[in-house]
């Protein structure tokens, strides 16, 4: 097995955190300030409440596939 496949598989089970992580060290992205705020809020739970409203819907089958909306004219 290569190094660049054992690499990709790697990446495979990082978690979304460590991939955006990984991806921005790469790509010499840096967070900005909103990206900052963005994650002090989700580690302060300040999402949870339209986290669990858009589960319900979900559950509920209120929502649409995002590609069939992006299909729209």
């Amino acid at each position: 097995m290569s190094t660049v496949m054992e690499i990709r598989e790697a990446i495979g089970r990082l978690s979304l955190e460590e991939r955006a992580e990984i991806t921005a060290e790469l790509c010499g992205w840096a967070d900005d300030d909103w990206d900052r705020q963005m994650q002090s809020d989700a580690q302060q739970g300040k999402f949870a409440a339209i986290n669990r409203a858009g589960d319900a819907s979900h559950a509920s089958r209120q929502t649409r596939p995002l590609d069939e909306i992006l299909r729209e004219p």
